[in-house]
């Protein structure tokens, strides 16, 4: 359906690709919010006809989904409009936002389900079954698989957190009612009534799935770290070209689903012609904006690549931080040397997580230096990762 539905309402022909995704993100929410309306009326009357709570909680569940896809739409709508004087990066997160909305939704409905089936294991009452009930809840099993098919398939296609959420609660709107089902067919071969039991199993899914949901629509917002195949994109671009020697301090900003800014600094020849290393920049942050998408800022950071004696005494400083096994790395290393002394300036990164102030890591290693070379003296600053 939802196929068949973009090819009719979806016209990719000059239009750029955030339009695009905007366009399939309204219709997959629009479709979103017909069918749940349309489950939640046949849940209800099945519900209303058998009197089982289960059905009559699962037919909210569909109606709270219905405003689910309502939030995922105006996301979509807001998320498309163009950067303004307030919002320069433009609007991108607020699809974050509206699936965060999701899920605290998910598990909303996840605790009255659950109040309710509570109070009716503390208060069974009879279950009528019907062929009636079980065809509408057969048939709303069926579509909400489809349902989390397409918004998986379509939220994997334009990068969507929030359809990858939808997409999350409508298989485990589709497991709850199976559960449902199963329940009335059990009732109906044993005659035991576990309706309220079913309840508070239906329950626990939607709060699960609303929890996961939120998880991953959080992480983004907070700052999570960037795919570790979009850095080695971003470096197998950048040092495919022989005037970079390396790269490093590589900063990957998240401003929304296609709204990314890459800043790093590119390491070149100091003794390289500054205009032929700034025009071979200039070409490697097109490259970056025309194959992954996303503005680049580079800055060149001149490297002595000639000077035997550094380059001798940069691989002895790496392995005696090496010897420390504490997953520390080194760039922009410079030797000054002087009639009393040489300077070793250079940066150090550490992991995500490290537990030593940096006072003392500097320390650390400035005693390893001057055990090995008594006459030198370490600049150190240090630097912090901010990829995996």
């Amino acid at each position: 359906m939802v196929t068949i539905l973009s090819k009719i309402f979806i016209s990719k022909q000059g239009k750029k690709e955030d339009q695009i995704r905007k366009a399939y993100g309204t219709l997959c929410s629009v479709l979103g919010i017909f069918l749940n309306i349309f489950l939640f009326v046949g849940k209800y009357v099945a519900g209303f006809v058998s009197g089982s709570i289960a059905i009559m909680a699962d037919a909210f569940n569909n109606l709270s989904d219905a405003g689910s896809s309502f939030i995922t739409l105006i996301g979509f709508i807001f998320a498309g409009k163009k950067p303004d004087s307030d919002h320069p990066f433009g609007h991108g997160r607020i699809e974050y936002l509206s699936g965060l909305g999701v899920a605290f939704l998910i598990m909303l409905m996840g605790v009255e389900l659950m109040k309710s089936s509570v109070k009716k294991i503390m208060h069974p009452e009879a279950v009528e079954i019907s062929a009636l009930s079980v065809g509408i809840l057969a048939v709303s099993i069926l579509v909400k698989l489809y349902m989390a098919y397409y918004n998986k398939k379509v939220g994997k296609q334009i990068n969507s957190g929030a359809m990858l959420a939808t997409s999350t609660d409508s298989l485990s709107d589709a497991v709850s009612t199976t559960v449902v089902l199963l329940a009335m067919l059990f009732l109906y071969v044993t005659k035991i009534n576990i309706d309220g039991y079913c309840g508070v199993l239906v329950a626990l899914f939607i709060l699960v799935a609303g929890f996961e949901a939120a998880k991953d629509t959080v992480s983004p917002l907070l700052g999570q770290a960037p795919e570790p195949e979009f850095v080695e994109r971003i470096a197998s671009i950048v040092t495919a070209h022989e005037e970079v020697v390396g790269i490093h301090d590589l900063i990957v900003h998240d401003y929304g689903p296609g709204r990314r800014i890459i800043s790093l600094h590119a390491e070149v020849p100091g003794n390289g012609d500054i205009y032929e290393l700034h025009d071979v920049i200039d070409l490697i942050e097109r490259e970056l904006e025309q194959e992954l998408h996303c503005d680049a800022t580079i800055h060149m950071d001149p490297i002595d690549t000639d000077n035997e004696a550094v380059a001798e005494k940069k691989a002895a400083v790496v392995a005696l931080i090496d010897s420390m096994k504490e997953g520390l790395t080194i760039h922009d290393f410079r030797m000054v040397v002087g009639t009393t002394h040489t300077n070793l300036i250079f940066d150090v990164v550490v992991p995500v997580g490290y537990k030593k102030t940096e006072d003392t890591l500097k320390q650390q290693i400035e005693q390893l230096v001057q055990e090995k070379w008594p006459d030198c003296f370490t600049v150190i600053k240090v630097d912090y990762a901010y990829t995996k």
